[in-house]
């Protein structure tokens, strides 16, 4: 999907407003762990833990919940449910039934439990989202004290960004649909012996290179377009600087550092927006009931490009 962003918005970027608000759920920057839960971390991390999962594992079990505390909080969660949030938190939103498909394999009465019970706690937060031209559907993304949480028990990496409240509407939906994109390329990932899956999405991407785009204007001495591209794992195309809606990071089986650049297409597209994402490198993806008219818009201007179903 394209979105409009300008060096300016990414400044701020979206999830990093102190101030941006969306019915009571506050987005903000997903930084290093805040001044107020370093102070506490010690002591959180003292409460029990369950190991962690694998990442992309479909299979979460049903163990007992365990006390976890944070500030002056008792939490009582399973594995499941953390990585659960986790997922969310990566995201920004997901919708359940991708849940239940790819991180509960198809147990819907252990995924609503989960859900249920990381609401009850406030952790989480599930709300309809309307859509312009389809019916809504129900999305969950983490909470504020959600990330905190995540973030105090070390349950990812520190490089890791997790994000908390609801987006645009449009942009929630196109951020829960990136989820599945993930999957496929992770299932890929792993069978050929990939590990230590980091997720990136535009956002954070386009916030680097952006900085680094108006350090090279206001520096005479800084690397030009093309240095700077190449730095971050990109192409100059037609003076622009591309960036795929989600990267996926990893450890390959030879434990080099690899990475993949994925975009999720839509019937919005033009010719121009899919040349430009083929001629960057992006593996492209996109919608079953939108595929076909994508390929006709390749096939008419002679476009050699795969896109990939969902």
């Amino acid at each position: 999907m394209s979105r409009d962003y300008s060096p300016e918005d990414l400044a701020q970027p979206r999830d990093s407003s102190p101030v941006a608000r969306t019915r009571g759920v506050t987005q903000r920057r997903p930084n290093a762990l805040e001044e107020s839960d370093r102070g506490r971390a010690a002591d959180n991390r003292a409460m029990p833990r369950p190991a962690p999962e694998k990442p992309h594992s479909n299979l979460r079990s049903s163990e007992p919940r365990m006390p976890f505390k944070l500030h002056d909080r008792i939490y009582r969660l399973r594995g499941s449910e953390i990585q659960t949030m986790v997922d969310v938190g990566k995201f920004r939103a997901l919708d359940p039934k991708d849940l239940e498909q790819f991180a509960y394999a198809g147990n819907r009465s252990h995924l609503q439990a989960d859900l249920a019970n990381l609401r009850r706690q406030r952790l989480i937060v599930q709300r309809q989202m309307p859509r312009r031209d389809a019916r809504p559907r129900q999305l969950v993304a983490l909470t504020k004290e959600g990330r905190r949480f995540l973030i105090a028990h070390e349950r990812v990496p520190k490089n890791q960004a997790l994000y908390y409240g609801f987006s645009k509407p449009r942009e929630a939906h196109h951020d829960a649909d990136l989820y599945r994109v993930y999957q496929k390329a992770a299932d890929q990932i792993t069978k050929k012996g990939g590990k230590n899956i980091r997720v990136v999405l535009d956002a954070e991407l386009k916030r680097v290179v952006y900085r680094d785009l108006a350090r090279a204007k206001r520096d005479t001495n800084s690397p030009d377009t093309a240095a700077i591209a190449e730095r971050h794992g990109l192409k100059v195309i037609r003076g622009k600087i591309p960036v795929p809606d989600l990267r996926i990071e990893y450890e390959s089986a030879d434990r080099d550092p690899a990475r993949v650049d994925l975009e999720l297409a839509t019937e919005h597209y033009r010719f121009r927006n899919l040349a430009q994402k083929a001629n960057a490198g992006f593996s492209m993806y996109a919608r079953a009931d939108e595929l076909s008219k994508l390929r006709r818009v390749m096939d008419d201007r002679e476009l050699i490009a795969e896109i990939m179903s969902l």
